[in-house]
């Protein structure tokens, strides 16, 4: 089984399209699972009404309040390994992570441990039109990651990536302390630390499709003390 973990909050005008382009990748054993932070554009009505047109291969998660990325993650991957998933993909609802990567993926992950859609290594890249501050701050963000963490992962801020089973199941996920953006990060990192075996593969990052960005400087700046906190914790 393969089970993509979504989290959305206000995604509504993305998911249809999203998620009509994933199944028809026709990728055997597909399952969706999507955690919505109680949208107030109606993201949960519409993901139960695509359960429906997927029947049995959607499972909607609502949520009561905004309760943050990195727990949405946690949530869907431990839902995710009840139902026996084999591999497991986590990506955005915006669009901005094409489905097309996935078959790519799930190829690598016979080999790797961990697949990360990178920006940052060789033929990886950005739409042209992407924001230019947003590029340098990501690019500027990673590079403190690196000095800061010691990882050797170019592009640790990534949302993308597959994992197999036995990759969610050797980290401790109730472990996890950090529930907003940095979780992307402290992901990477908790993967280093147990010495998984990761590819970086190269993705074109696109703009988001709809809706607007939940991204900012604060939630940035945010993301690199908490990860300065786990690396002296560590």
């Amino acid at each position: 089984m393969i089970t993509v973990v979504i989290p959305t909050y206000n995604e509504a005008p993305n998911l249809t399209k999203l998620i009509d382009e994933l199944f028809s990748l026709n990728i055997k054993n597909l399952n969706l699972i999507i955690i919505d932070d109680a949208s107030p554009d109606g993201s949960a009505l519409i993901a139960k009404q695509l359960a429906k047109k997927y029947v049995g291969n959607i499972k909607v998660i609502e949520r009561h309040k905004k309760l943050g990325l990195g727990t949405a993650y946690i949530i869907g991957f431990i839902e995710a390994l009840k139902a026996g998933a084999k591999r497991i993909i986590q990506m955005d609802a915006d669009l901005s992570h094409s489905p097309k990567y996935i078959p790519v993926f799930l190829e690598i992950l016979e080999e790797y441990d961990v697949v990360i859609g990178s920006r940052y290594v060789k033929q990886g890249s950005y739409d042209p039109s992407y924001i230019y501050h947003r590029k340098l701050l990501s690019l500027i963000g990673n590079i403190y990651i690196k000095l800061v963490t010691r990882i050797s992962i170019k592009d640790a801020t990534s949302g993308f990536k597959g994992f197999t089973r036995a990759a969610i199941e050797s980290l401790n996920l109730s472990q996890f302390q950090c529930i907003g953006y940095a979780f992307q990060v402290e992901m990477a990192y908790k993967c280093h630390q147990k010495e998984l075996k990761v590819f970086e593969y190269p993705i074109k990052f696109l703009p988001r499709a709809e809706g607007n960005s939940k991204m900012s400087i604060q939630i940035v700046i945010e993301a690199l003390f908490k990860i300065l906190l786990i690396r002296l914790r560590s």
